[in-house]
C-alpha cells in the first residue's frame, strides 16, 4: 500500500501545481483547448486544490493503520476510474484530443486497477 500511495501522492502534486498555477495551459495539453472563461479557469484551479488535498492525504496516509489505508485506496479507486472515464469521455463524446488525454486516460485505469489490486492482495492477506 506504501509504494501505491506515494506514488500516488508524488503524480497527483503534479497534476495539483499544474491546474492550480497553469490552468489554461493544462486543459490545452489534456482536451486540446485552452480554458476561455474566467470561470472555467476559477473550477480548474478548484479541480486543482482538490487534487492536491487527495495527494497530500496519500502522501500522509503511506504508513497508516490498515484501515485507513484501505479507506483511501477504496477512495482513490472511484477517484481514478472516474477520472479515466470523464477524459474518455472527451475524447470520444467531446471530440476534445490534447497530446496527454489519452495517456492520462491509460493512466488513471492504471491506477484504478492498481487500487483494486491492492485492496484485494491486502483482503487475501487478512483472512485467516
Amino acid at each position: 500500500m506504501k509504494k501505491l500511495l506515494t506514488v500516488t501522492a508524488v503524480v497527483e502534486t503534479g497534476a495539483g501545481v499544474a491546474l492550480l498555477g497553469l490552468p489554461s495551459v493544462t486543459a490545452l495539453l489534456l482536451l486540446g483547448a485552452t480554458l476561455e472563461a474566467s470561470a472555467a479557469v476559477t473550477l480548474a484551479r478548484v479541480g486543482g486544490a482538490a487534487i492536491l488535498a487527495l495527494s497530500i492525504v496519500c502522501w500522509l496516509t503511506r504508513d497508516a493503520q490498515e484501515l485507513a489505508a484501505r479507506g483511501l485506496i477504496t477512495a482513490m479507486v472511484f477517484y481514478n476510474l472516474a477520472v479515466g472515464g470523464v477524459l474518455a469521455f472527451a475524447g470520444v463524446g467531446d471530440g476534445l484530443h490534447g497530446m496527454l488525454l489519452w495517456p492520462a486516460v491509460a493512466f488513471h485505469v492504471a491506477m484504478g486497477a492498481w487500487c483494486i489490486a491492492t485492496l484485494s492482495r491486502s483482503h487475501d492477506e487478512a483472512l485467516p
